[in-house]
């Protein structure tokens, strides 16, 4: 009896082991099969990608480090941007090339920090400079670039033969361009409506967007008329840069010192865009001037407004504005946070006219009793009139933002795009 137990005890065991195994190989042989993406939705494979761009403006170099997340599927997406700011620019050191390194290797050690250590040598660290140095002499501007590319050669970054250059002014209004609408979310289709862009910086201005009125590609300029390719999409854009009509340029040229001393030198420069009462001390480009305000017979406003549309006089081509949004940055936006017309962070939107408003409120005001910016009245004269003469209307609203989902709007996120499509080119 006791073995006939024993017996049932071992068979039903056995049989549960065999049970047991069945079903485990009927789900090896099952279970991968309920788990496979449909042919419509392909397995996909992302890693993290990172680049350095280093922005060599007039006034200050800058640097960006970006953080891509990479996806086969899709475009790559900004996944964290680190940024800093030192002054001043790279020509400030035209005559001493060597006194910009201490800059340079203080900005790469922002780097260093940013990047994990393993990704170092696969992640390109690259220079452009802007109008400040096209704005020099040939000879000096090369050896600056020397200099940096020296540090870059011993950096522990990805540079190459073409990391340092001075960027073309079109090439700047390019890559804003891809900045603001990548952010905005209008490159990734091929109907997507896309922003305009305007920046206007120290000694340059860029006006870039894609036109929506035939008449405007056929009777431009045909250098103003590019074709390029952003994933994948052929996009035709209008875009020109205005070398000498940046907002410190143009200062310049308005305040009459165009014919100043050699650099290093000094000068005097008396203008009715100053305040009557005003004398002070601005260098701009390795020359200090004094500047004195003027009385006139005429208002300051009205003066100074003649002095500000002979600078313009036949310089600007006026062309579409549409309907389209434009973005608008850098003294754009300074100078519209300095009147708190919009949040120095959050940014905001801004009419032509209140550009317009500000500066004949701002130069009837001006005095020595108001501690103002003394060059205030004379700043939004020229960007009223620089937009009025490119052919934006007085309604016309301009968005400003500093930065778009926590990522910079300034042409350094599309100049490093540019970059790594390059060198993926190269390696192909």
């Amino acid at each position: 009896m006791k073995r006939a137990k024993l017996f049932g005890v071992v068979f039903t065991a056995a049989f549960v082991v065999a049970y047991v195994l069945l079903i485990r190989r009927h789900y090896a042989t099952v279970t991968p099969q309920i788990h496979q993406l449909p042919p419509h939705l392909p397995a996909r494979s992302e890693h993290f990608q990172y680049g350095i761009m280093f922005d060599a403006g007039s006034t200050g170099t800058r640097i960006h480090i970006f953080k891509f997340k990479m996806d086969t599927e899709e475009a790559p997406a900004v996944a964290r941007e680190t940024f800093r700011a030192i002054q001043p620019g790279l020509s400030a050191y035209a005559d001493h090339p060597d006194e910009c390194a201490t800059g340079i290797v203080e900005l790469l050690e922002v780097a260093k920090a940013s990047v994990p250590s393993s990704a170092w040598n696969a992640t390109p660290v690259v220079l452009k400079a802007t109008a400040g140095l096209r704005l020099l002499p040939v000879q000096k501007a090369k050896n600056l670039l020397e200099q940096v590319s020296a540090l870059f050669d011993t950096s522990p970054f990805l540079s190459r033969h073409n990391s340092v250059s001075i960027m073309d002014g079109t090439d700047e209004g390019i890559s804003a361009w891809i900045s603001i609408n990548f952010l905005i979310g209008s490159l990734h289709r091929a109907n997507s409506a896309t922003a305009g862009m305007l920046d206007l910086g120290g000694g340059s201005t860029q006006i870039t967007f894609s036109p929506e009125d035939e008449r405007t590609i056929q009777t431009s300029p045909m250098d103003y008329i590019r074709s390029l390719t952003v994933f994948s999409i052929s996009r035709t854009i209008y875009v020109h840069s205005y070398l000498g009509l940046g907002l410190m340029s143009a200062r310049l040229a308005i305040l009459g010192g165009i014919d100043a001393p050699p650099l290093g030198g000094s000068t005097e420069l008396v203008s009715p865009c100053l305040a009557a009462e005003y004398s002070g001390r601005w260098e701009y480009s390795e020359t200090v001037f004094t500047v004195r305000g003027q009385k006139t017979g005429d208002g300051p406003y009205e003066a100074c407004l003649t002095r500000v549309e002979k600078v313009l006089a036949g310089k600007v081509s006026m062309t579409e504005t549409g309907d389209m949004d434009f973005y608008a940055s850098s003294y754009y936006y300074n100078r519209a946070v300095d009147l708190g017309l919009i949040d120095e962070v959050e940014g905001g939107s801004v009419r032509v006219s209140d550009y317009i408003g500000a500066a004949k409120r701002v130069c009837s005001e001006m005095s020595r009793s108001s501690p103002r910016d003394p060059f205030l009245c004379l700043d939004l004269l020229y960007i009223s009139v620089l937009l009025q003469e490119l052919g934006f209307p007085p309604h016309k609203h301009l968005k400003l933002a500093r930065t778009i989902n926590q990522v910079e709007t300034s042409w350094a996120l599309g100049a490093i795009f540019q970059y790594m499509e390059i060198l993926q080119a190269t390696k192909n």
